[in-house]
């Protein structure tokens, strides 16, 4: 979906603002990891204290899903994991290992509940200025790397799972009914989203997403 129309056309709304983007690279998706209990059913979450960022859409989400979101700067999360002043987080995998929550956090769950995208931006006024040929060998040099990046943030992300397991933590896979429970219950959420983007961006994003995962 992002290599297509739909995420062309996203990127080229940074054009408004002085930006260029030229391709989407990944953070990977996001994950739940907490110290009371494993994770397997919606109803697991109920009272759970949660860091999530300071982002409506995550404390929104979180709430609606019947966790205590407690929003928090990155840089507090492992002592107030430490000292139990919040009982969980989400991030990715990469992140959850380097930042050591593996000696605060007992469960992992795998929920997959966020993918997170960079876009590599550049200049419009520098881009602007740049022939259609120079042009051309930053977008292939862009695009390469764009793969290999991707490769190397699974790569990643698998080998950080297994070290993760290997440390102790407990992991478990969220079954595809309850994931599907929580998106129907993000409902209200979601539909806030769109409002905010346009409803007929949002449709054009979720109808891009259910075509990918259609062709697979």
């Amino acid at each position: 979906m992002l290599d297509g129309p739909v995420g062309q056309k996203i990127m080229d709304k940074l054009q408004e603002k002085g930006l260029v983007g030229l391709v989407y690279w990944e953070n990977g998706f996001r994950n739940l990891t907490n110290n009371k209990r494993a994770v397997t059913k919606l109803e697991d979450l109920d009272g759970i204290k949660l860091r999530v960022m300071q982002n409506n859409v995550f404390i929104d989400s979180f709430k609606t899903l019947g966790a205590n979101a407690v929003p928090l700067p990155f840089s507090e999360l492992f002592t107030a994991l430490e000292t139990k002043t919040v009982d969980g987080q989400e991030n990715p995998f990469n992140t959850i290992l380097s930042s050591k929550f593996y000696e605060v956090q007992k469960y992992l769950t795998v929920t997959n509940h966020v993918y997170s995208p960079w876009i590599v931006l550049v200049s419009k006024k520098y881009w602007d200025g740049l022939s259609k040929s120079e042009q051309k060998v930053l977008m292939d040099a862009a695009r390469k790397s764009r793969d290999f990046e991707r490769q190397d943030t699974r790569a990643e992300a698998d080998k950080a799972l297994a070290d993760l397991k290997a440390k102790g933590m407990e992991i478990n896979q969220l079954p595809p009914a309850e994931a599907n429970r929580m998106r129907e219950k993000l409902s209200t959420v979601n539909a806030g989203i769109a409002a905010n983007v346009g409803q007929p961006l949002w449709d054009e994003v979720q109808a891009a997403v259910k075509k990918a995962r259609a062709a697979q």
